[in-house]
This record gives C-alpha cells, structure tokens and sequence, in this order.
C-alpha cells in the first residue's frame, strides 16, 4: 500500500509525494503518529486554557495560574451543571470546594478542635493552650471568606489558619459556619455572625472556654472580612452588649459596590483569584439581585451622576483624595453622567453601609478599635482596604495598613502543599504577628 509524505514547493505550496522506497510504514506506525498528534493537541489545548499574562512581581506565577485554572474549570462544570437545570451553580461549586477539602474536627496536644453550636449557629472552636502564668485565654472570631456564598469553616485552608492562630496565640478562635447564598441572602450572613458573637460574649460561655473578655478580636477575610467589618459597626452602637471587642483585622476585605473602577479594579480587571466580573457577580447574587444588571454595573451605571441615591455617597468612596499617587497613576474615575436609577432601586441594599463598611458615617468609624487591615497588589479589592484605612485614620482610628506587592486575592489561606505559595504564607505570619503584640 502506498504512501505519501508532504513537500513544499516554491510558493508555499504543500503537495503530497511517494515516500521514498523501503519507508511504506503500516497501520501501526499510522495509528501512534495519531496518537502523538492527539497527544500534542491536548497538551497545546491545555497550555492554552492555563497560561494567562501575570505581573512578573506576583508571587510564584504558574502555581498561580494552576490554581486559576483548576478554579475556572470547576466553575465551567457548576455552570454547566446550572444551565442543565440539575443545581444552582453556587451549590455546585461549593460541592466541589468542599469535596476536596473538608476536614473533620480533630484535637493534637496543642490544640482543641470542637463543632458545636451557638445560639443555632454552627461553629467551630478552637482551644489552645494557657500560656504559663495566665489564668484566661485571648481570642479571635474569624469569619471565612467566599463571595458569600462558597467555603465552610470546616475546609482544610481555614482548619489550617485557624488552628495556627490557636496555637501560636495560645487561644480560643471561634471559625463561625454561616449560611450562605443562595440558601439565604443579605443581610442574613450579618445576622448569623452577631447571633453566634453575642452568644460567645456571654459571661457564662467566656468562662467556659476561660477566654479574658477585654481581650477578644474579631477578623475575617474577603467577604469574611466584610462581615466582620459590618460586624465591628454595628456592635460599637449595640449598647446592649457587655463585652467590647477590642480590634479587627481585616483580610483583602470587599468594602463597597459603588465604584467597580478604583485604580485596583482597573489594573486587575482579569487578573486571578477574582475578576472584577466574578466579583460583580458576587454582589448580585449576594442581594439576589438580576444577572442582566451586571454588565451596567461594571461601568458604573448604578452610581451614574443622575443617580440622586448615590450623590450623597461619591465622596466616601472617591478615591482621588483618598489614595495616594502611588497607586492612582494613570488611572481615571469612571463617574457616567448618565446611568441606570433602576438598579440602585431594584437593589437599594447596594448603598447599605451593612453591606458597604467602607460608606458608614464618619461618627460610626471613629468609635471603631484598633484595626489591621491587610492588602494585596494583585487583586481588584486593594483599593477597598486602602481607601478604608485612610477614612478611620481620619477618624482617628489606630490603624496598622500591612501591604503584599506580590500578593493576590485569598492568598492567606494558601500555605500547605500543593497550593503552598510564599506569600501565603508571609502574610499569614505577619497577620498572626499583629495579633499577637495587639490582642
């Protein structure tokens, strides 16, 4: 049987010639260069659908782009999963992050790990041990982050945190498991955390876990870092409550859904952990709000300069006086004369400072505690946590900024193998570090 090989001749053009004799080759041979060209193509296909451009500063780049793609991948099934009307596509998406990182509540000789209840709220506590010479404990109530919507306080990167901050803090750190979207929505997630808090500051249940009530934080991180932001507002004007918390820290947190064009969201836009449109995404889901405003949304349209609910707002998030030239650069505000009243008034919660810390009162944020709030370059929320920390510095606030160049969004809770990356675990000893010498 006789076969070809291809020549190209003058003019680029490629035709098809005999092999040369003795190379007739046989069905064999046929069916491995098809194998080795598949082969090729998925590797190509592959290579493709994970490398995407990177700022040469972020820490360990193709890990990054790794650990970007095994997430979009899992996001594409849960989509797919949604449009075949089988699951919502956060349920979905929350089944596969848990599936492969859930951790049952275990105990070691440094560390006490029990799922329990308070007040209805599912908790997960975590009991170090008493340092020499002291009779009570400090403590921290962290709240995991998600979009509001993903992770669990029982997943294996906040099991990990956590128990680090018991050990090495020699305290007790309540990892709160609130309800999330779509089982329930905003302000639902706030009402969670302050139930489970409020019961925790009980005289009786402090004693229990012999934890010094003028010696207890609260944190969180990304939309964890937003609760726990709300949280912090909301408790200093509850009069009702016995016990202070005495600071916050704050990781990466999502401060406000006005202005989705902050110099941070303009140099992120695609960059991973969190789009700007992923993140969008999140805030309507967060409100249970329609898909179709996303896209306005994203240029500003529901902040637009006719828009008369947002007026008195602009300037707590107007970043041209509240960041530095450093990070403002070349960057322009995007203020649309003329936008879409509909939004804001289909979704007035949008303008919530429960939702957005970042727009409280000046009144409100001066009687806020010592505050820590960590940002990093490489995420579209860097400007969040900067624009909040100049606004209680103004208030008079103690604020410590600690700042990652090569940081990106949710790094903190990447620190174990395969997911170990050098900032994760930078910023979780500088984190665990202010802790120690504030609470």
């Amino acid at each position: 049987r006789s076969r070809c090989l291809w020549q190209k001749l003058a003019g680029g053009l490629w035709v098809a010639s005999p092999l040369p004799p003795g190379c007739t080759g046989g069905p064999s041979r046929g069916r491995m260069r098809s194998s080795c060209v598949l082969l090729a193509a998925l590797v190509a296909l592959a290579a493709y659908y994970v490398y995407i451009p990177l700022p040469g500063a972020v820490s360990d780049p193709w890990k990054l782009m790794l650990l970007d793609a095994t997430f979009r991948g899992a996001q594409q099934v849960s989509n797919l999963i949604h449009y075949l009307g089988l699951s919502h596509h956060l349920i979905a998406l929350n089944f596969i992050i848990i599936a492969f990182g859930k951790k049952s509540a275990w105990s070691s000789a440094h560390v006490q790990v029990t799922d329990t209840d308070f007040d209805g709220v599912e908790v997960r506590v975590f009991e170090g041990s008493l340092k020499p010479g002291e009779s009570l404990k400090r403590s921290v109530v962290y709240i995991h982050g998600g979009g509001w919507a993903l992770a669990s306080a029982k997943i294996r990167y906040y099991d990990e945190l956590c128990a680090a901050m018991a050990e090495e803090l020699n305290a007790v750190i309540v990892s709160i498991e609130y309800r999330l979207v779509p089982q329930v929505y905003f302000p639902e997630q706030i009402h969670d955390i302050a139930r489970a808090t409020k019961y925790f500051l009980r005289p009786e249940v402090l004693q229990k876990y012999k934890v010094d009530p003028g010696r207890i934080g609260i944190s969180g991180d990304s939309a964890g870092g937003n609760l726990a932001a709300a949280l912090g507002q909301q408790f200093i004007q509850d009069a009702s409550l016995q016990n202070k918390l005495k600071l916050q820290a704050l990781i990466y947190p999502v401060l406000q859904a006005l202005d989705f064009n902050t110099p941070s969201y303009q140099q992120n836009v695609n960059t991973p952990i969190l789009p700007r449109y992923v993140m969008v995404k999140y805030w309507v889901d967060y409100f249970k709000g329609n898909y179709d405003f996303v896209q306005a949304m994203i240029v500003n349209n529901h902040t637009s300069l006719d828009v008369k609910e947002a007026a008195a707002l602009r300037a707590r998030v107007n970043w041209t006086s509240l960041l530095p030239a450093a990070i403002t650069k070349h960057y322009k505000p995007v203020v649309p004369a003329t936008g879409d009243a509909r939004i804001v008034q289909e979704i007035p919660e949008l303008l919530d400072a429960r939702s957005s810390p970042l727009i409280a009162d000046q009144e409100v944020l001066r009687l806020l505690p010592k505050t820590y709030i960590l940002t990093c370059e490489h995420d579209v929320l860097r400007d969040d946590g900067l624009m909040y920390a100049k606004r209680l510095e103004s208030a008079g606030v103690d604020v410590t900024l600690d700042h990652f160049e090569d940081g990106f969004h949710g790094c903190m809770i990447f620190t174990s193998w395969p997911t170990n990356f050098s900032v994760g675990i930078r910023t979780r000893n500088s984190f665990i570090r202010w802790l120690d010498q504030n609470l």
